[in-house]
């Protein structure tokens, strides 16, 4: 047993430095600041809405990432990248006012209905940075902000504007 323990072990020490040098690309805009897609661009976000997109939600929802040390070793550095490529797709501060009305409108709703579930910022992220969790305050802060931003949309924009579009 011990003959083929030994083999397996180095084979897999080999394997473990060998992936180190295969990193994925990093997530960190050449842009300083908001670039003129942002969503503060477009739309007035107080203070302390943008210390909580900053805290609990950019790192994996803008063109910006703040990597921990730990993001710099494989396999985790990949599965970070599919994880904030995953974040990206699905909702991006950072091309917001790039989105179609009826995209923002219903972003604007998701943030609401993830956040008031609990289900944003996920739990594996808020174990490892804690005080991206967000407090009842921080959470109705949110919320409110957003919900005032799809007020505001729905008052200037036709019903049927804010409709998904239809598929051909």
């Amino acid at each position: 047993m011990k003959k083929i323990i030994k083999p397996i072990a180095l084979l897999l020490l080999a394997a473990l430095i060998i992936i180190q040098f295969f990193k994925p690309e990093k997530n960190l805009s050449s842009i300083e600041g908001p670039g003129v897609n942002d969503i503060s661009k477009l739309y007035p976000v107080p203070q302390e809405v943008a210390a909580i997109l900053k805290t609990s939600c950019y790192d994996c929802h803008s063109n910006n990432t703040n990597y921990p040390w730990y993001s710099n070793f494989q396999p985790v550095a990949w599965w970070l990248a599919d994880h904030i490529k995953e974040g990206k797709k699905e909702l991006n501060f950072s091309e917001f006012a790039s989105y179609r009305i009826s995209k923002q409108y219903r972003k604007l709703e998701e943030i609401n209905s993830e956040v008031e579930e609990g289900e944003m910022p996920h739990e594996s992220y808020t174990l490892i940075h804690g005080d991206a969790k967000l407090s009842p305050s921080q959470k109705e802060n949110l919320i409110n902000w957003a919900s005032a931003i799809r007020d505001s949309i729905k008052a200037h924009y036709p019903a049927d504007s804010l409709q998904r579009p239809k598929k051909k």
